[in-house]
């Protein structure tokens, strides 16, 4: 596959959620249904709105992965699962280190795929919060690159 990088707009906001949830649902295993069901309208209705948005379409146009920036951290990045272990994940985040110089992204701890993948980008544990952004308990461990100046 040869993906095609693109700026989402609010008319994909249905598709990145969709996309958002299968992801979530193939590696997020520690967080219960109703947590997912509680987050999705949140995705849908304001993250994907307070973040710049980039995504990669694959041959047949359908949105395949997809990253949220905001203040040179990546807020989220998800690939659609049929397309994992593909270098999608990694081709956006190194555009995002390249191109957005992103330094830091936050990373749930029990999700030790991300963690392993941020860690092979270089990315380097700074701190750790018991909690999530809604105050569930999901630990997040803050990571950031080395010599970033943060």
């Amino acid at each position: 596959m040869d993906p095609t990088f693109f700026r989402p707009a609010a008319t994909d906001f249905d598709a990145l959620t969709a996309l958002w949830e299968a992801s979530v649902r193939a590696t997020h295993h520690f967080l219960d249904e109703a947590y997912i069901r509680y987050l999705k309208p949140l995705i849908r209705n304001e993250y994907l709105k307070s973040v710049e948005l980039y995504g990669l379409r694959g041959n047949d146009g359908a949105i395949v992965a997809f990253m949220g920036v905001s203040e040179r951290k990546i807020e989220m990045l998800f690939v659609d699962p049929a397309f994992r272990e593909m270098g999608l994940g990694r081709h956006l985040v190194e555009y995002a280190i390249d191109r957005l110089h992103v330094t830091r992204v936050d990373v749930n701890e029990q999700n030790e795929q991300a963690a392993g993948f941020y860690a092979r980008l270089g990315f380097r544990y700074v701190s750790r919060s018991e909690t999530d952004g809604s105050g569930r308990p999901y630990p997040i461990l803050h990571l950031e690159l080395p010599h970033s100046g943060m």
